[in-house]
């Protein structure tokens, strides 16, 4: 730790970090288990934006696997190359929608890898089970394509049916080398693949999207634990989103679900509390014939608003929400008009890394007058106002999926469930403790993500035996115990 604090860069510690973890993989996940509050931004966002970005100027030894466009018909023999046999955990991405950065083509293999080095660390999956994977079907980013360090094939992204062929050959060479029960996690797709793919294989494979579901999941828990501070029923609140993409319309839905539980009424009912604005402003139903797929159970009766400020003052929502990969869209109106109709506004900045940020944790502390409840995707500091010091959450996707994760794995669920995500949300927001609470937090602190995981993981598993989809059997007796002793811990063996 003191090398890497010698480092002023964040890319240099995370470049340091990346030689380590080639060098010796039990140090590596060491000193990020111990150091996680430290550590946590180099290897994941905000820093691993950057690195993505400069991916090929930095790059010193491949990590995880490659499939490129080229093996098409021979995807089996490629994932047969990969050295370990047993794999529970797949990572995959084409690359074309990395953090709020665009289409960075193969060298968003970044995220992959950073993802499952938070599978081990944070939720005790263990190393050699996890395959990180960048599917290569080129890349619509000029520059890239023009870098002479870039990695990846130098040619336009194909779509269609080839895109669709080849991920279809991906899907089943990864069933019949490893089984039902290995977790496919697919990360950054581009919008229409994302939904096209999770619906097409959700029914046959043990598929997770992260940005649709552990984004939805680490919101509605701190939404959930936020009632504590601001009052209310789930139900009695009104939603607004800026941004209806992958993550929005994925909050949106898996709160409406909650909703839905919780009053017994239909999910078409409690949608009508949740509004969404996208580039084009309000959604509406006179909007419904120009709307993807996707938005349209979000079009509701409303005359159309063109922009975020008369949405907000149209809406009154008690709490609002980016998803937008557009930084500084909460403007002082914005959160102004939100704070002129609520005591406490719940304003949650989801977009990643940092500069897409919606508003920056002192913008809306400031704004607010000190009101409001923050969270926010990328890391901020404390903030100083009138005299107190609001500690802004971190709305971390980290929170939920190593522990939904370890929770398919100890379960061996071979589908994934929406139930099985509203016990992870549910697990995450009982972790948030009154001391927490008493500073403005609605999120449980990283320095006890190990013990969060656990607990997420036992959860997850109850509702996989419930819904018959465990094939582990007999069911463990105690799963929060059963899952802390599947846990990685990364000590040096002692040899006579």
């Amino acid at each position: 730790m003191n090398t890497i604090r010698q480092y002023q860069v964040p890319l240099q510690k995370y470049m340091a970090l990346t030689e380590l973890q080639e060098r010796n993989e039990r140090l590596f996940y060491k000193l990020l288990i111990d150091n996680v509050e430290e550590l946590l931004p180099i290897v994941y966002t905000p820093t691993v934006g950057e690195a993505c970005q400069k991916f090929g100027s930095i790059f010193r030894r491949p990590q995880g696997l490659y499939i490129s466009l080229k093996e098409k018909g021979k995807v089996l023999e490629v994932l047969k190359n990969w050295p370990e046999r047993t794999v529970q955990v797949i990572v995959v991405t084409d690359g074309e929608r990395i953090l709020g950065l665009g289409d960075l083509g193969c060298q968003g293999m970044g995220i992959p890898v950073g993802k499952l080095a938070l599978y081990t660390a944070l939720g005790g999956v263990r190393p050699s089970a996890c395959l990180p994977i960048t599917i290569d079907v080129g890349t619509n980013n000029k520059q890239l394509l023009e870098d002479e360090f870039y990695i990846g094939l130098r040619q336009k992204r194909t779509t269609g049916k080839e895109y669709a062929d080849l991920l279809d050959e991906f899907m089943s060479a990864v069933k019949q080398n490893y089984g039902e029960k290995v977790v496919i996690q697919f990360e950054d797709f581009a919008n229409h693949n994302a939904f096209q793919l999770l619906e097409k294989y959700r029914r046959t494979h043990l598929v997770f999207n992260d940005d649709i579901q552990g984004t939805a999941a680490v919101v509605l828990a701190g939404v959930v634990a936020a009632l504590r501070l601001v009052g209310g029923s789930l139900s009695e609140h009104k939603f607004l989103f800026l941004g209806a993409g992958e993550a929005g319309t994925g909050i949106a839905e898996l709160i409406a679900l909650e909703i839905s539980q919780k009053t017994k009424t239909p999910v078409e009912e409690t949608r009508k509390k949740i509004w969404l604005v996208d580039s084009k402003g309000l959604i509406v139903s006179s909007r419904k014939d120009s709307l993807q797929q996707f938005k349209k159970p979000w079009a509701h009766e409303h005359e159309p608003i063109d922009n975020l400020l008369d949405a907000v003052k149209a809406i009154k929502p008690t709490v609002l929400i980016g998803s937008s990969g557009v930084g500084r869209t909460f403007t002082k109106e914005v959160i102004e008009a939100v704070s002129s109709f609520n005591e406490k506004p719940l304003i949650l900045a989801l977009s990643n890394p940092t500069s897409q940020s919606e508003c920056t944790a002192e913008e809306a502390y400031t704004w607010s007058k000190g009101r409001t409840i923050f969270a926010s995707g990328s890391p901020f500091d404390p903030v100083e106002y009138n005299g107190k010091v609001y500690v802004p959450g971190q709305s971390n996707n980290a929170y939920i999926f190593p522990g939904f994760g370890l929770g398919l794995v100890i379960s061996g669920a071979i589908r994934v469930h929406n139930d099985m995500l509203l016990a992870a949300s549910e697990s995450l927001a009982g972790e948030v403790s009154e001391e927490y609470f008493e500073k403005g937090l609605i999120y449980p602190p990283f320095s006890n993500i190990r013990k969060i995981s656990a607990h997420i993981a036992a959860n997850v598993a109850a509702k996989a035996y419930e819904l018959g989809l465990a094939t582990r059997l007999p069911r463990p007796e105690n799963l929060v115990k059963y899952a802390e002793s599947c846990m990685y811990s990364p000590v040096y063996r002692n040899y006579r």
